[in-house]
């Protein structure tokens, strides 16, 4: 039994000063639960209220992509440096030491190769699942415009309720077809959707005329590296997004397969959190690759 409070001392019940009510700091995101928002204040930086999502979920339809062939070598070197690790429950169990503290999202649909349609994905992972490897988050795409469009949109709602259920943050990503034009109209259709679903970030691509997709979305937008770009290129992309109302960059190839990886995931950082303009992020990367510029 604990014992009686038998101290003398005057209590203070602080009556002056009124508790405080602070509203969470993400965007849109101020009615979820508790560990619904502790999840989200683990991948995004609550002074900046910005991410730099690690994305090395490739393998799951690409198999060992160009700078993924071995993931313990390439990626965890590089896994300090960012917010947050997009990545696969295998590659999470089989190489990401339990002792590194970083937020984890985790991918959650699947079925299809490269070889296939793309778009006939299903949930592919249970959210129990994700509950015991401490996940902040889990992802499915949603293919606007894609032949199994239909199904990929239940998929993400079916992801939001079972994510609700035991406050599971989940990541819409707006897949991009052959087909699909990626442009300012597309974008905006396709992260209003995720959002109006229920997803509590939408990952999409950067494109002209952004600030009006960031303006259209209730929920915080985190853009995709995409293809590899040179690295001032990739610097200029991830500012630009940041100035026009991005919450933070998803970025893989343009980080591991960079000349210098680190960094580069460096450069970006200071671009994201910073606010540091591309070409002194670029110098940054320069000075810490050790790289002559007429190599980058």
């Amino acid at each position: 039994m604990p014992e009686a409070d038998v101290s003398k001392a005057e209590k203070n019940y602080y009556t002056d000063q009124p508790q405080k009510n602070e509203a969470f700091f993400l965007k849109g995101s101020n009615n979820y639960d508790w560990g619904f928002k502790n999840r989200l204040g683990r991948i995004f930086n609550c002074e900046s209220g910005r991410t730099v999502m690690l994305a090395f979920d490739h393998g799951y339809f690409q198999g060992p992509t160009t700078g993924l062939e071995r993931p313990d070598i390439t990626i965890l070197p590089l896994a300090p440096f960012a917010d947050a690790l997009m990545l696969t429950r295998g590659i999470l169990r089989s190489l990401i030491p339990p002792s590194l503290a970083k937020a984890t999202v985790l991918r959650a649909s699947g079925g299809p190769s490269i070889l296939k349609e793309l778009s006939n994905e299903h949930i592919a992972m249970n959210m129990e699942d994700a509950v015991r490897v401490n996940a902040c988050a889990v992802a499915t795409q949603v293919f606007v415009g894609g032949e199994n469009e239909t199904q990929s949109v239940m998929n993400l709602t079916n992801l939001v309720d079972a994510g609700n259920r035991v406050g599971m943050p989940v990541l819409g990503v707006t897949a991009v077809g052959k087909d699909m034009v990626r442009d300012a109209k597309y974008i905006r259709l396709a992260t209003r959707m995720c959002a109006e679903l229920g997803a509590a970030v939408v990952k999409t691509y950067f494109v002209p005329e952004f600030e009006t997709v960031t303006a259209a979305c209730p929920v915080p937008i985190v853009i995709a590296g995409g293809k590899k770009l040179p690295e001032l290129d990739a610097l200029k992309m991830a500012y630009e997004a940041i100035r026009q109302g991005a919450a933070g960059v998803d970025m893989g190839r343009n980080i591991f397969q960079s000349e210098a990886p680190v960094a580069m995931i460096k450069a970006v950082r200071k671009v994201v959190h910073d606010n540091m303009k591309p070409e002194q992020a670029f110098e940054l990367f320069l000075a810490h690759a050790n790289l002559k510029k007429h190599k980058a």
